[in-house]
C-alpha cells in the first residue's frame, strides 16, 4: 500500500502537534518547493534520506517491438533518486532507526 499526501498530513498533525488545517499547507509547500527546484534542474540533497537529481538523456535510436521499425526516441530529462546509506540500511533492516 502506498502512503498518500493525506496520510502525510495526518502524520505531521500527530508528530508536530499542529492542527490538520495548519499541517496541510506545510506539506503542500514542501512538495511545491521540491517540484520547483527539480524543474530548474537543481539537485536536492536531504541528509540521511537521499538525493534527487534531474539528468538529461540524449536522443537515441529505438525500435518499435510490434513492427521492428526504427524510431528516434527524443531527448528528455529524467528524475533519479539515490537513497542515502542510512535509508538503505533502515529499509533492509525493516525500517528501524531511520533519521
Amino acid at each position: 500500500m502506498a502512503m498518500t499526501k493525506a496520510e502525510l498530513v495526518s502524520i505531521v498533525c500527530d508528530k508536530c502537534s499542529f492542527s490538520r488545517h495548519e499541517s496541510f499547507p506545510i506539506v503542500e509547500q514542501v512538495f511545491e518547493i521540491l517540484k520547483e527546484t527539480l524543474e530548474k534542474g537543481e539537485k536536492i540533497k536531504i541528509s540521511g534520506f537521499g538525493n534527487f537529481v534531474v539528468r538529461k538523456k540524449k536522443p537515441r535510436k529505438g525500435r518499435n517491438p510490434q513492427t521492428g521499425e526504427e524510431v528516434i526516441i527524443s531527448g528528455r530529462r529524467v528524475l533519479t533518486f539515490k537513497p542515502s546509506a542510512n535509508l538503505r540500511k533502515a529499509v533492509n533492516q525493516g525500517g528501524g532507526g531511520l533519521l
